[in-house]
């Protein structure tokens, strides 16, 4: 019985955009931002003084705006506004924002003349309320941010608006693409506290949109952990935005973070198989490195097409563990993924059939001499690859140990296949301990490998998901 290293492949099947397709399909919940309601708390408002010059100003623009929300051409134009932004038709929207400023034109006038007026910060605090009143009467997020920004800037917001006030101005500003800006007030409103409303996911939005993932995905992390203190979970499509905006920008560290943190939390087969395919993706892995990424794959039921079969007998190889590539297919033409008539199915199938007999009737000599202690790390490897490959996982464990312990020996490939010996056998702890043993290019593979053993160790108790 011969065992190589590294098998040849043949009929190499060049990797689709399908299989990343519909990886990012399970993942990329899109964007967490809807349209921010100004909705807010109304404590006792302070007293001001205004300066004289302002008052001239700003009391015909107060009157001229508190009566364009009952005036008839404005209610029509905002009308038509709505139902344009709910067909979603760009031209359809321009028209209908050109007629609402055509509406409220003479108030726009006076609230500029008010603006042009301020001299104490009082005046810029009614000035920007102005300006949020004329921007929800005409449904225009610019003048609603400007007249938040002025009234943050003012300092006479009261404490209990201040968090509110700030996420609003940069979830408007996140949406109008000015990020930098929205970076500054979300951060604002989340150092003040305020998280409601997704602020903290927002903030991690406008990072992200900005083209500074790492950043982004440092607070959409932060922001995941805040619900589980209440017994709860964050929304599915967080860790899914996550996922997909860390494989988008190549940040391996991340994507694994993220993908664990998937299936961790929400361990459905579907989400299985897509933080292993963009693993899969990223990593550029070798066929021993895929194998046992393709071999958790099969054990969580994660197949999503017929690549995922493919590339699991191309790493397995029909020469090198027969028994385990004719399980494999077989488990292929079950699903339908694969077809008995097609070529390389065939193939491996023939040449994986005609070999397990001996393969089989060899294990046992070939067990004897990994035992050995002059045994090299080849032929302990090799053995134990072979037991672990036909469900002997408890001596597939004896053997990996050996091999730890010789010279020239991989330790990561060792170590998580040691891993997957004590998993196979129920030693889910064990398991763990021994994958987080793992560096190097396979620890992403070892990451998920250990969550799935840890699901298995102490099934939780489904949390609830928070609202969005």
């Amino acid at each position: 019985m011969i065992r190589t290293s590294e098998p040849k492949r043949g009929n190499p099947v060049f990797r689709s955009a399908l299989g990343i397709a519909l990886a990012l399909g399970v993942v990329a919940g899109g964007t967490v931002v809807s349209t921010p309601a100004i909705a807010a708390k109304k404590p006792k408002p302070p007293k001001m003084e205004f300066s004289k010059g302002f008052v001239a100003v700003a009391g015909p623009a107060q009157a001229a705006i508190d009566a364009a929300k009952d005036r008839d051409d404005v209610k029509a134009a905002r009308s038509q506004l709505d139902a344009a932004l709910q067909s979603g038709n760009r031209q359809q929207i321009d028209a209908a924002q050109a007629a609402v400023s055509a509406a409220i034109a003479n108030e726009k006038g006076l609230l500029e003349q008010a603006f042009g007026a301020i001299e104490v910060e009082d005046d810029r605090f009614l000035a920007g309320n102005l300006a949020v009143n004329l921007g929800s009467i005409a449904g225009d997020p610019s003048l609603q941010r400007r007249g938040l920004k002025a009234m943050l800037a003012s300092g006479k917001t009261d404490a209990a608006n201040v968090g509110r006030f700030n996420a609003i101005a940069g979830q408007l500003a996140y949406q109008a693409g000015e990020y930098a800006e929205a970076h500054q007030y979300l951060q604002r409103a989340v150092d003040a506290g305020f998280t409601d409303n997704n602020s903290e996911v927002i903030l991690a939005e406008s990072y992200i949109g900005d083209n500074k993932a790492a950043q982004g995905l440092a607070v959409l992390k932060h922001a995941l952990t805040k619900p589980k203190a209440g017994g709860s979970l964050a929304p599915e499509s967080w860790y899914r935005r996550g996922l997909a905006s860390a494989f988008k920008a190549g940040l391996m560290g991340d994507t694994t973070d993220f993908a664990v943190m998937l299936v961790q939390d929400y361990p459905t087969s579907q989400n299985w198989g897509a933080a292993a395919t963009i693993i899969r993706e990223l990593g550029g892995f070798a066929s021993q490195e895929t194998l046992d990424l393709m071999r958790l794959m099969g054990r969580t039921k994660s197949f999503a097409e017929e690549r995922d079969y493919v590339e699991y007998i191309q790493a397995a190889d029909p020469r090198r563990l027969p028994g385990e590539v004719n399980d494999v297919i077989n488990a292929g033409l079950a699903s339908g993924m694969l077809k008995a008539n097609d070529t390389f199915v065939a193939d491996a199938k023939r040449q994986s059939s005609e070999r397990i007999a001996a393969d089989k009737a060899s294990l046992a000599s070939y067990e004897r001499d990994a035992r050995k202690a002059s045994a090299s790390e080849a032929t302990v490897t090799g053995a134990a690859d072979a037991l672990l490959s036909y469900g002997e996982p408890a001596k597939a464990e004896e053997l990996y140990t050996i091999a730890l312990g010789k010279p020239g020996v991989d330790t990561p490939r060792v170590l998580t296949r040691l891993g997957i010996a004590q998993f196979d056998q129920g030693k889910y702890a064990a398991a763990q301990q021994t994958l987080a043993k793992v560096s190097g290019k396979r620890t992403p593979i070892a990451k998920l490998w250990a969550a799935y053993a840890a699901s298995k160790a102490k099934p939780a108790a489904a949390p609830v998901a928070a609202a969005q």
